[in-house]
């Protein structure tokens, strides 16, 4: 470890920089959000300065650099353009047992700036000690996404009843595991989502009570199947699941984006083969939330488009269990864009429309004269085993034959596979599609073609 990180109070402190360019002006920022007292020495300021300046948010003290100006000072920041200068302050910080800090010299540092996640009071820092800044950058965007932008909030709430826990929770170990619990629980969504009585609430009541506190569903849209494609709270909720209950469906990339230590269950039903009942899965999820779990339901798509996520919510609301949804990009939009084409164009549709090709127990229950309408784009969720039929029924109610039909399988995966058809010829290509599969239906399929730019293998009849 060739540093050691460190944080340091700079509140009121003063800090001394040299230089008042675009790059000491980076620093100088900084600086302030930790509620330093900069003061400036340059010939010259920049215009972003000299408004801080005027605002009297810094203190330019001299143009010229001089040994005096080290006297009462916290740390030094040197960021000129004179490599001779830049050296003299370095030597003379370091006689004086001063931090410094050369912008832009490695070798002439006795600290450097980490790259900062700020979501206070919590603060992640992280350096590559200055041999890979791109590097880190991409390490920084990563952890960003993870975590939440008030997530903040829930460490001052907590701050602030820290010591009235202590005072109710006096063993050490029994008061880590209130605090695990609690933070695994509701009340960290609560206060994410501005609900601080609500959170509070659940705190109180836990302070009092030896039970383990009850856990929540959230039910997840994983997306059509390309992992980049899974949403950004998606995300930080997987790395907070204990239990995650999956479908088949999802990709195995958007899987490995689970917390580690979790548990996955795979509760999907497959056409054809002896799965688990809805009921079922309902009952699981209700169970484990009971134990205390986060229970993540992990849906593919989006959890309320044909993904029977309202059932779910209405058993779990009715169970008096906590719950939140966290939508995803529903497929028929998603693979739509991966294959090229719009489900709305101003010169070819005006609308679209999404069904299932699943029938219910009393057949079909769609309106076929509304659906037929060539001014509306026909998206059919698992519509493979039903497209014969459907075909037929569109055609009989005004679709033309020659209507446009794409089918695509594994949509906006490496395996993406579609199709282009006609609405009389689906029975000739259908056979060659494995499910599920989704059909788009309406004269903004011939824009494949043209728009196509995901696909590495492409049928077209």
């Amino acid at each position: 470890m060739n540093y050691l990180p460190l944080f340091l109070d700079l509140q009121s402190k003063p800090i001394l920089v040299v230089g008042a360019g675009e790059v000491a002006f980076n620093k100088i920022i900084l600086l302030l959000r930790a509620k330093a007292i900069v003061n400036i020495i340059a010939r010259e300021v920049s215009s972003e300065i000299k408004y801080l300046i005027n605002k009297k948010k810094v203190n330019w003290i001299a143009k010229e650099f001089d040994l005096s100006y080290l006297n009462r000072i916290f740390l030094v920041i040197a960021a000129t353009n004179d490599k001779n200068l830049n050296k003299y302050i370095f030597k003379s910080c370091n006689k004086r047992y001063l931090f410094v800090n050369t912008v832009d010299d490695k070798t002439k540092c006795s600290f450097i700036f980490p790259s900062i996640i700020d979501r206070s009071p919590i603060v992640v820092a992280c350096s590559s000690g200055g041999t890979a800044p791109v590097l880190l950058r991409f390490l920084r965007e990563k952890i960003e996404s993870i975590l939440p932008m008030k997530i903040g909030n829930v460490a001052k709430l907590a701050g602030k009843w820290r010591v009235i826990v202590k005072k109710k929770i006096v063993h050490p170990i029994a008061r880590r595991n209130f605090w695990e619990r609690l933070f695994k629980s509701i009340f960290v969504q609560h206060i994410l989502n501005g609900k601080k009585k609500e959170a509070i609430g659940i705190l109180k009541k836990n302070i009092n009570s030896n039970n383990i506190l009850i856990g929540e569903i959230i039910l997840v849209g994983a997306g059509p199947g390309d992992s980049g494609l899974l949403t950004l709270r998606g995300l930080q909720i997987l790395q907070e699941a204990d239990v995650v209950l999956h479908d088949y469906l999802i990709s195995q990339d958007v899987l490995d984006l689970i917390r580690r230590d979790a548990k996955r269950i795979c509760v999907g039903k497959r056409c054809g083969f002896k799965t688990i009942t809805q009921d079922k899965i309902i009952q699981l999820l209700i169970l484990l939330a009971r134990k205390g779990k986060k229970v993540v339901r992990l849906k593919g798509g989006d959890p309320f488009i044909f993904g029977r996520g309202g059932e779910e919510i209405e058993a779990i609301k009715k169970a008096g269990i906590n719950f939140q949804v966290v939508p995803g990009i529903t497929s028929g939009i998603g693979v739509a864009a991966y294959a090229g084409i719009p489900l709305t164009h101003r010169k070819y549709s005006q609308g679209v429309i999404f069904i299932t090709g699943h029938k219910s127990n009393d057949g079909f229950l769609n309106n076929w004269s509304i659906l037929s309408d060539s001014s509306y784009t026909l998206v059919i969720y698992m519509g493979t085993l039903q497209a014969l039929e459907i075909s037929k029924k569109l055609i009989f109610f005004g679709r033309l034959k020659s209507t446009p039909v794409a089918i695509i399988s594994q949509g906006t995966t490496f395996n993406q596979k579609v199709i282009i058809s006609s609405l009389d010829q689906i029975d000739k290509i259908i056979k060659s599609f494995i499910t599920p599969s989704l059909l788009i239906i309406g004269d903004v399929v011939s824009l494949h073609k043209k728009l196509s730019w995901f696909q590495n293998e492409k049928h077209m009849l």
